[in-house]
Parts: structure tokens; C-alpha cells; sequence
């Protein structure tokens, strides 16, 4: 069946359909007015432009001519001021690879050294820089840290991100800074036992079937998108005033950070939505008591990334422990960053040339369980098993070591007349002087609180004595190093001269291969770069 849509009498003019112009729009015809022919209703009509064009020309006329005040927002789509790109860009800067940006960073005895990077420069490609300028020992330990003073809070920047996106988030005119210093706890993820670092009280999970999730595959889930692990535990919280805190059951999921306003209930009804992982940065708090108040000294902070300054908007939360807020951290870096952190970790060993232990994911070091007594006084090496046996064998290797530097050295006793021998570990970078006990222990925690970590100072009790601060289980111990004089000879000793050094640079390297009363190895020396 076809329509006819044909019609002889459209020849007339189509403005006899319209109304007049001074009728508003939507207005019917009056019923007087008869139209000229019949129209179908699937006949479409025809309406020249010309009219319309006359109205709109009349009526640009009759109004004034305003200037627009956004030109350039009318520019053609390539010379667009509005950026694309993904959440990480912050929107603050194009990334324009040909232009050089000037950032300053400092060491930690307050110099400072300016470096021109690209946009595109990382995190670990500006430490390699530094490294070199410095004449520093290269490793995977050196980092960047982002440090606000006006809000007391630090963080320790990842190899991956970009200098100038984390300088370009800073409020203009502040105090915030990058510093220059070693991070031993960066990769501690991939190196100790997840034992130490997540505590079995404090992993939970989001889902039933993932209760069984053993502590030797947690790493593996944070790192494994499609696992649901679980951070649960008891936080204060900051409110609106200063000394207000009030204790919560926390929650940090992939989701995001929540705290139960019913105690431990996990009903979604109770639950508090804190903070996004994925658009906030964990911080450590430095002086929680002087500008926040708080209840304890292991306090951290989630701040959201559009916060530029000021203190409203910030989360602050504050642990029962170091262990626990080392938990916390731990687990924020793994939920936000997740397989990058690890990537970095191998970038990092390839860069330095140093083997991993193992090539499966999580990667652990070699235990000081495995290190044990060897005798080699016979033809072949023997297990020395019996402990009585092992501490008389390195007795007797530390008074041989003892006479093998003596003549190596030839280093003069006091009795003589000089002083090299006392003043030798003036030289040495793990030797920090006349410092306090509380300045020694923010040194380790600034480095990371891994075990091995130490540093040698002078003891303001002894005048004559020294002090070995050593980091083992997240907890500083200081150990009283005192000098012993046995037949003109004088002696350093920390166990009440059954194990006697000439200098304290015997004393480290001893118990850098030997545990001997500590309760590790001195693995990492506390030390500061000076530009």
C-alpha cells in the first residue's frame, strides 16, 4: 500500500502556515484563519531558513556587544587548556617532555642542591643523579622523601613517581621539601618475613572463602588484584579538636578506608567510609604531641591528594605501636600501588647487580637461623654444633683478628704517645658524635626500623665511653661500649672485657660477621650525605 504525499495546493507560500511575528511561540492559529491546502500528516513541511536567520540578526542588533572573557576556551580542540589523562597526572601540569624544571632537594644536614629534570623524570632516576654528584654508595636504599614541616607529616616518595607532578601538588609559598636520604625499610616488604610485618591479630579478610590465607601468601594477595585480604585493628581518630580523640575499629580494604561506629561490627550499616586508597598518600606523623595532641608517638596520616594546605581534610589516626603502624602503612602502599611497588624492587636489584634469593613472589632473605659456627683449623670445614664450642671459637677468632690488624695496622697504643687508634672511627660514616639518646633513635626510625640497622655515638653519661644503637623488631636498644686497659694496652668492650677490640672500627666489623651478645648482625649503618 503506498501513501499519496503529494498535494496541488502547496504552491502557495508556506509563511501562510506560520503565525504572525509578534505572536509568541506555541500559539494556535485562530480558527478563522483557513489554510491554503490540506495537509497529510505523513507530508513534511518545508520552513525556509531565511526567516529564521532575519529574526536572529535583529535581534544580535538590538543587544549590546559583550566581550567574552573566556577566549580561549573557544580555541579549536587541539589548543584545548583542559587536560585529559588519568587520575595519576593530578591535573596540575601537562607533561611536556622538552621543557626542564628546576627542584630543589636537601640533604639532611640542611643544604640544599638544584636539579634540572624533565617532567618525565622519576623518582629513582633523580636519586641516581644524586648518588653520583655526592660520591655516595650506590643502592637500592637511597630515597626522596616529601616532608611538610608546617603539618608535620613525612613520606617516603616511590621509585616510579614523577618529581615534578609531587612538587607541582605543593601549596605555593610553603615549607614543604624533598629530602635526600637513605630508606632502608622500602623494599622490606620483599625481603623479611610477612610475620614481622603483618600481625596475625590484624589480617582479616572481606570474604569467607579467604579466611584460610596464610601469612607466607599475604604479600602475594595484596599484590594479586583479585584477592580480597584485610587490615583490621583499633585507632584513635582525631576530631574537630585538638586533644579530641576517640578510639575506633578500623578497616583498610581495597575499597577504601572505613572505621565501625558499633565496636567491631563489620554490618555495612556501621561502617564509616574515611578515605580513598587509590586518591590519598599515607604519611608519618613527626610531632604528633606538639601539633596534634596525640595520645601516643605512632601516629600516621591519609591526606587526599586535592588537599594542597591547611590541616582540615586531613585523616589522622593514632596506633597503640610501631608494629602496628608499620602495618597499617605497609598494607596502604600494597592496596594503592600493588604490583609496582614490586617492579620497582626489581628494577632496583637489576640496577645494583644483586641476585635474589628467590625468584618467586614474595621474596624473603636468608634467615640468621641458617648462619652457623664453621671450624676450618683441619684439613676440611667442620659445623661446629655444640654452643659452648662456637663461643669459644669466636673468642679465639676475634683475638687472632685482633693481632692480624694490630700488625696490619701497625696502629700505635696510647701508652706510646698518639691517638689514631682512639680517634679511627671519626672517619667511619656509621660514627655520629656527641648526640643524644632521643636524636640517635629518630636517625634509625628517619632510615627505616629494620633490623641491623646502627649507628656509634659518644655516651653523655661516660665521658670516655660510646654507645651502639642498634634497631631490632621496630624497637631501638642502646649498648655501652667502655674502654678496658690490660697491660698498657687500651681495649673497647661491650660485655665487661670478655671480648676486647682495639678500636671500635674492630668492634663493628667483628659484629658485623659475629652476633655476639646482640641480637643481630650490623647490617646497615645509620649514615648522612652531605652535598
Amino acid at each position: 500500500m503506498e501513501l499519496d504525499v503529494s498535494s496541488p495546493h502547496l504552491s502557495s507560500s508556506p509563511e501562510d502556515l506560520c503565525p504572525a511575528p509578534g505572536t509568541p511561540p506555541g500559539t494556535p492559529l485562530p480558527p478563522d484563519v483557513p489554510l491554503s491546502g490540506e495537509v497529510k500528516r505523513s507530508q513534511p513541511l518545508p520552513i525556509p531558513p531565511s526567516r529564521k536567520l532575519r529574526e536572529e540578526e535583529l535581534q544580535a542588533t538590538s543587544l549590546p556587544s559583550i566581550p567574552n572573557p573566556f577566549p580561549e576556551l573557544c580555541s579549536p580542540p587541539a589548543h584545548s587548556p583542559i587536560l585529559g589523562g588519568s587520575s595519576s597526572m593530578r591535573g596540575l601540569l601537562p607533561r611536556d617532555v622538552s621543557r626542564l624544571h628546576v627542584v630543589k632537594v636537601y640533604s639532611e644536614d640542611g643544604a640544599c642542591r638544584s636539579v634540572e629534570v624533565a617532567a618525565s623524570t622519576t623518582v629513582g632516576h633523580v636519586c641516581e643523579m644524586l648518588v653520583q654528584k655526592a660520591h655516595a654508595l650506590s643502592d637500592e636504599s637511597w630515597g626522596l622523601v616529601e616532608c611538610h614541616p608546617q603539618l608535620a607529616l613525612e613520606r617516603g616518595l616511590e621509585d616510579h613517581e614523577f618529581v615534578v607532578e609531587v612538587q607541582a601538588a605543593w601549596p605555593v609559598g610553603g615549607d614543604s621539601r624533598l629530602v635526600f636520604r637513605k630508606n632502608f625499610a622500602k623494599y622490606e616488604l620483599f625481603k623479611s618475613s610477612p610475620h614481622s610485618l603483618f600481625p596475625e591479630k590484624m589480617v582479616s579478610s572481606c570474604l569467607d572463602v579467604h579466611t584460610g590465607v596464610s601469612h607466607e601468601d599475604l604479600i602475594q594477595n595484596f599484590l594479586n588484584a583479585g584477592s580480597f585480604p584485610e587490615i583490621q585493628g583499633f585507632l584513635q581518630l582525631r576530631g574537630s579538636g585538638r586533644k579530641l580523640w576517640k578510639r575506633f575499629f578500623c578497616f583498610l580494604r581495597r575499597s577504601g578506608l572505613y572505621y565501625s561506629t558499633k565496636g567491631t561490627s563489620k554490618d555495612p550499616r556501621h561502617l564509616q567510609y574515611v578515605a580513598d586508597v587509590n586518591e590519598s598518600n599515607v604519611y608519618v606523623v613527626t610531632q604528633g604531641h606538639k601539633l596534634y595532641g596525640m595520645p601516643t608517638d605512632f601516629g600516621f596520616c591519609v591526606k587526599p591528594n586535592k588537599l594542597r594546605n591547611g590541616h582540615k581534610g586531613l585523616h589522622i589516626f593514632c596506633s597503640e605501636d610501631q608494629q602496628s603502624r608499620t602495618c597499617w602503612m605497609a598494607a596502604f602502599r600494597l592496596f594503592k600501588y600493588g604490583m609496582q611497588l614490586y617492579k620497582n624492587y626489581q628494577q632496583a636489584q637489576s640496577r645494583h647487580l644483586r641476585p635474589s634469593y628467590l625468584g618467586s613472589l614474595p621474596l624473603r632473605s636468608v634467615s640468621d637461623n641458617t648462619l652457623v659456627a664453621m671450624d676450618f683449623s683441619g684439613h676440611a670445614g667442620r659445623v661446629i654444633e655444640n654452643p659452648r664450642e662456637a663461643l669459644s671459637a669466636a673468642l679465639e677468632e676475634a683475638q687472632a683478628w685482633r693481632k692480624k690488624t694490630n700488625h696490619r695496622l701497625s696502629l700505635p697504643t696510647p701508652s706510646s704517645g698518639t691517638s689514631l687508634s682512639a680517634a679511627i672511627h671519626r672517619t667511619q660514616p656509621w660514627f655520629h658524635g656527641h648526640i643524644s639518646r632521643e636524636e640517635s633513635q629518630r636517625l634509625i626510625g628517619q632510615q627505616g626500623l629494620v633490623d641491623g640497622l646502627f649507628l656509634v655515638r659518644e655516651s653523655q653519661r661516660n665521658p670516655q665511653g660510646f654507645v651502639l644503637s642498634l634497631c631490632h623488631l621496630q624497637k631501638v636498644k642502646h649498648y655501652l661500649i667502655l674502654p678496658s686497659e690490660d697491660e698498657g694496652c687500651l681495649y673497647f668492650s661491650m660485655d665487661d672485657g670478655q671480648t676486647r677490640f682495639t678500636d671500635l672500627l674492630q668492634l663493628v666489623e667483628f659484629h658485623q660477621l659475629n652476633r655476639g651478645i646482640l641480637p643481630c648482625l650490623l647490617r646497615h649503618c645509620c649514615t648522612r650525605v652531605a652535598f
